[in-house]
C-alpha cells in the first residue's frame, strides 16, 4: 500500500496532544485537586507557545511535546469512557439498542389501549407519510 500522509492540520495535532496529555495526568493522579493543578500547569505550557508563527518552530515544539508525553506516559492503561466509540470502545458502546418504529405496529390492541392519544396521532402521521410517499412517486 502506498504511503498516505496524515491529513490533519497543525492545530488538530496540537489539540490531540493536549487531550492525550490531559488523560495521562488523570491516569497518574487520583486526587481531584492534584489532577486539576497539573492540568492548569499543562495549559500554561501550551499557552506559553500559542503565539509561535514559524512553521519549523511549531513542528519542533509539537515533536518535543509528543516526545515528552511518550517519556512520561503512565504505565497503567488510560481510563475508557463507557460509551466511547471506535478503537477505544467502551463497555457500553451500542449496548442499548433502540427498537425500530415498525415494532409498535405489532403491539396487541390491549397494549395500545394504554396510550390512545399517541397511537391515534401515530396512525394519522403514518397515513400522511404514505400519502406523501405516493405523491413523490407520481413525479
Amino acid at each position: 500500500m502506498p504511503f498516505a500522509p496524515e491529513l490533519r492540520t497543525h492545530s488538530q495535532k496540537v489539540c490531540t496532544l493536549y487531550k492525550k496529555a490531559l488523560r495521562n495526568i488523570e491516569a497518574y493522579y487520583s486526587a481531584r485537586q492534584v489532577v486539576r493543578y497539573h492540568q492548569v500547569l499543562l495549559r500554561s505550557e501550551f499557552d506559553k507557545h500559542k503565539c509561535v508563527k514559524d512553521p519549523k518552530e511549531q513542528r519542533r515544539l509539537l515533536w518535543l511535546g509528543e516526545d515528552e508525553l511518550f517519556l512520561k506516559t503512565c504505565p497503567l492503561p488510560p481510563a475508557k469512557f463507557a460509551r466511547s466509540v471506535g478503537e477505544a470502545g467502551g463497555m457500553a458502546f451500542e449496548r442499548v439498542v433502540t427498537p425500530p418504529d415498525w415494532v409498535l405496529d405489532y403491539w396487541h390492541p390491549l397494549e395500545k389501549a394504554h396510550f390512545p392519544e399517541y397511537f391515534k396521532r401515530r396512525e394519522a402521521r403514518k397515513c400522511e407519510y404514505i400519502q406523501n410517499w405516493h405523491k413523490g412517486l407520481m413525479y
